[in-house]
């Protein structure tokens, strides 16, 4: 994985969208609640089962780096070329969003392991909107701030 995040380190890229992207675009939430789609969540968008009733935010944010870092490892395995720190960013956020199967079957990942640029591949970002086959105006919000990251926008 080290190899294909150019000038960053895995360390580097779960900070960096832990911070940006993902607790932002999730929320805190200390204890579970059923999201909009109807699955079970807690702390920053974890779906996993909750081991407790009630995180702290430093208990919330431990295991957010440490899933982060499940979800990078998941779609580096299937993301053959080299990336920068905040394309992996971004798309370690959208990953940890849709899941890895999802990402890794994308159209997006595709287009990255074809070597098309940036510029081509970014874009792909905005089609993943929906959630329970609705379109959500807060998932089309992420994927703007996920785009800008991608593509080296403030």
């Amino acid at each position: 994985m080290k190899a294909k995040i150019l000038g960053a380190s895995a360390a580097a890229v779960i900070a960096l969208a832990a911070t940006t992207l993902v607790q932002p675009w999730e929320g805190y939430s200390p204890t579970p609640y059923i999201d909009m789609v109807g699955v079970a969540t807690h702390c920053y968008g974890d779906t996993s089962r909750p081991d407790k009733a009630v995180y702290t935010q430093q208990e919330c944010a431990e295991k957010l780096n440490s899933r982060l870092g499940g979800y990078l490892t998941g779609v580096s395995k299937c993301i053959k070329v080299p990336l920068g720190e905040r394309q992996w960013a971004a798309v370690l956020s959208w990953t940890y969003n849709v899941g890895v199967a999802a990402a890794c079957n994308s159209t997006l990942v595709r287009k990255i392991n074809d070597g098309q640029p940036a510029t081509v591949w970014c874009p792909e970002l905005d089609r993943w909107v929906y959630a329970g086959g609705k379109h959500v105006q807060g998932l089309a919000n992420r994927r703007a701030a996920e785009r800008a990251m991608c593509e080296g926008r403030p």
